[in-house]
């Protein structure tokens, strides 16, 4: 028999939680979009090279990845509040130990601990808060949610350039300690029951076991993929894949619901336009906070200031998105906003030591428009999809399809930052080598990004 979805304690404050899972997803974001301006600190401090310097995002997007559908499952089966309260904590933890690292290779070991615990929050907030919120509500509170993400990412860059240049790199994760300790104090104050979809239902352990597996020899290999080592992790990875997807099709409860891909086009499509979008777009602050610290000379405080246009506007446009959403079809919506991150995307394609910040700061606006259209329909598109009962998948998916496209992303910069530049400090002898990686970066954005369109106009079909 079918598993019914349980909802304990049905006398929620809907208001409650969505206020917790907002802070919640506010503080990842504003980490790490605090932390993309401290990286030329943290290379200075610790005398990183490029290559190594890269890994102190790629870890995190890496573990994040890995471990965000297995903590979906497990949310659906044991409980989604118990799987985010125990995310806030680790993430609590992570933060301390990333404060107080001496050197890089401890650094990167707690961002991949922040990854895990940031994965088991993004999974389960969504899933919360599609699991109190009706249908017709629903679009408006992910919109909600998702402009609490993008307000920590506007107020990443300008905080984290002003914390680097006062009070040093590590007073970024200092500030976000008591944060997680606020969250968790609401949490046992204000978010009252529990929901689980598949309670009763056995775990998928090797099935778990295959997909993190998997899953961390593609994204490593795909990163090293210059070498011979990269390219065997990248072959066997794919054979994990294969193994892992009939392994999913042979067995009653599987760890990912596999036949969601081939039988729900909508479904399956409004992940694929994520992750392309994510993959073309996530390199678009990493690179420009090198290109105007490195190449156009400005300091953290001035960078974190023309970084924060984009996400300015991605907090505009998220929670009018949403709104819209619940009225109108939300694939329609994801596909128009993806055009217009398009138009941005092919004037950064254009960059040069001549550029202008107005032109710089035009474009950033014009990605934000673009994301904040996309992103909020194209979720409640997913969420939308789906049974109840697949609410943590679901959301895991969508996190997943998100973090591959940043990890893909980010293997792209380390493959072309080892072709042109090498293992090597940014040094002025090589900012003709940065700004190459930089235009041949944007142009693969703008490639990928017109892919997402036609993956998104499609599922409409």
């Amino acid at each position: 028999m079918e598993p019914q979805f349980s909802f304990k304690d049905r006398k929620v404050n809907k208001t409650a939680i969505l206020l917790i899972a907002t802070l919640a997803t506010f503080l990842t974001p504003f980490m790490g979009t605090s932390l993309i301006i401290a990286l030329p600190t943290i290379a200075n401090d610790l005398a990183v090279n490029a290559i190594l310097l890269s890994w102190i995002s790629t870890a995190y997007i890496l573990t994040s990845a890995m471990f965000a559908v297995p903590f979906g499952k497990i949310a659906d089966i044991y409980g989604m509040k118990k799987i985010f309260t125990y995310g806030i904590v680790i993430l609590t933890i992570a933060s301390f130990l990333a404060a107080i690292s001496p050197s890089a290779e401890i650094l990167i070991l707690s961002r991949a601990i922040q990854g895990i615990a940031s994965a088991m929050i993004f999974v389960t907030a969504l899933a919360i808060i599609s699991s109190v919120f009706p249908p017709k509500e629903r679009g408006k509170a992910i919109g909600i949610n998702i402009t609490a993400g993008y307000i920590g990412l506007v107020m990443g860059p300008a905080l984290g350039g002003f914390l680097t240049e006062y009070l040093g790199w590590r007073s970024i994760f200092y500030l976000i300690v008591p944060l997680c300790l606020l969250v968790i104090a609401l949490i046992f104050w204000k978010m009252k029951g529990e929901w689980a979809g598949c309670e009763g239902e056995k775990l998928d352990y090797w099935g778990t076991l295959l997909y993190i597996l998997m899953l961390a020899l593609i994204l490593i290999g795909f990163s090293t993929v210059t070498g011979t080592f990269g390219i065997i992790m990248v072959v066997l990875g794919i054979i994990g894949f294969v193994s892992f997807v009939i392994w999913e099709l042979r067995i009653e409860n599987p760890v990912l619901e596999v036949r969601l891909f081939f039988e729900n086009r909508r479904f399956a499509f409004s992940n694929l336009a994520m992750l392309i979008i994510y993959m073309g777009t996530f390199a678009v602050s990493f690179l420009l906070s090198l290109y105007l610290q490195y190449i156009k000379g400005f300091d953290p405080k001035v960078t974190g200031l023309v970084l924060v246009v984009q996400t300015v506007f991605m907090v505009i446009m998220s929670p009018i998105a949403g709104r819209l959403s619940d009225k109108f079809d939300p694939g329609k919506l994801a596909s128009l906003g993806m055009a217009i991150t398009t138009i941005g995307l092919v004037i950064l394609a254009l960059i040069s030591e001549e550029t202008s910040l107005y032109i710089i700061i035009s474009s950033l606006a014009i990605i934000g428009i673009g994301i904040g259209i996309f992103s909020a329909p194209n979720m409640n598109a997913i969420m939308g999809s789906v049974e109840r009962k697949y609410y943590g998948v679901a959301s895991a998916t969508v996190s997943t399809m998100r973090l591959l496209g940043q990890t893909f992303g980010m293997g792209m910069i380390l493959i072309i930052f080892a072709v042109y530049i090498g293992a090597v400090q940014f040094t002025p002898q090589n900012y003709p080598e940065l700004l190459t990686s930089i235009k041949i970066t944007f142009i693969i954005s703008v490639i990928l990004s017109l892919i997402a369109i036609f993956a998104s106009l499609f599922r409409n079909k």
